[in-house]
């Protein structure tokens, strides 16, 4: 991401100096990172497995879900190698590598909420011709459709920021490589590539958060016809988990644009990656399996089959 003649290492602030601290946070990162792998692990098999999770609604989670890995993975295990040697060092190369795969992944994310929005309109206001909407080539072609618009979003300032150079500083006050603490160092002059930045961060903002409100509407819309109060609360069942999902995902980047003090932006900006990188990834799966019936009946049908086979073996 960023070109230089000088600088070959970075140093990663983390987020804390207090060693009692430091101890504190390995352990809820690494028992978080643990917990949202293993979580959304469990959906993506038991997608794979359960000939009843074969539908594009699953099909759309079982890709969420390894975006979220995906994610967690780009920023926590590094962080936490850093806090467990103490070598806050991160090279030029993996730092651009690190800030590449974050944002894809994330900018990808918000995209595959909206189609999933989508998916969910289809169901529900026109339930007839569900199957047909969305068959295995659609679902196909709308997955590459989120990776490539994902690419698309970050090429721009990517490209513009593999021009940065940076000559006194080092320092990164930050626990992952991210582009606003390195625009703060960069020596380059970095007014276009910041409105960039936030241009496309709007754009990626304001068009999934249309087509989710948009989707949304429409269904309160059609359940609220529906006859019975039954037909209601099950419809709405459908999409519960999806809406709080969403409701996360978003409540938390609206937080981001709205500061305080300037002062205290780098320290929000941190506790929110904190949530976003660790948190979010691991509640997700536990809503969708806790509020969701087939999965959970999935879940259970797998641990009987586990349990009878090993009994078997005995």
């Amino acid at each position: 991401m960023m070109r230089n003649h000088t600088i070959t290492t970075f140093i990663l602030l983390g987020l804390t100096d207090d060693p009692q601290l430091k101890v504190l946070i390995f352990i809820f990162l690494f028992i978080t990172y643990m917990l949202s792998v293993a979580g959304n692990l469990v959906i993506i098999s038991l997608t794979f497995i359960d000939c009843h999770l074969r539908t594009a609604m699953y099909f759309f989670l079982q890709n969420f879900s390894f975006l979220e890995i995906s994610f967690t993975t780009a920023c926590i295990p590094r962080f936490l190698y850093n806090i467990s040697t103490g070598d806050r060092l991160i090279t030029y190369e993996a730092c651009a590598v690190q800030i590449f795969f974050t944002y894809l992944f994330g900018i990808t994310e918000f995209f595959l909420l909206a189609t999933m929005s989508f998916d969910r309109y289809v169901a529900i206001c026109k339930p007839l011709h569900y199957m047909t909407i969305m068959n295995n080539k659609v679902c196909n072609r709308l997955i590459i459709s989120c990776w490539l618009t994902g690419l698309l979003i970050i090429i721009p300032p990517l490209s513009l920021g593999i021009q940065l150079e940076f000559c006194d500083s080092n320092v990164i006050d930050h626990f992952f490589c991210d582009a606003t603490p390195l625009l703060k160092i960069s020596c380059s002059d970095t007014w276009f590539i910041e409105r960039l930045i936030l241009v496309c961060a709007v754009v990626t903002f304001v068009m999934t958060l249309v087509c989710v409100v948009l989707s949304y509407v429409y269904i309160i819309i059609t359940i609220l016809r529906f006859p019975s109060a039954q037909q209601k609360k099950k419809a709405f069942s459908t999409c519960s988990s999806h809406m709080i999902v969403v409701s996360i995902t978003y409540g938390t980047c609206i937080f981001v644009y709205v500061k305080p003090t300037v002062k205290e932006e780098m320290t929000l900006n941190k506790g929110i990656s904190i949530l976003v990188s660790s948190v979010s990834p691991m509640l997700n799966p536990f809503i969708y399996t806790l509020r969701n019936k087939q999965v959970k009946k999935a879940w259970h049908d797998t641990i009987k089959r586990i349990a009878f086979f090993s009994q078997r073996k005995k």
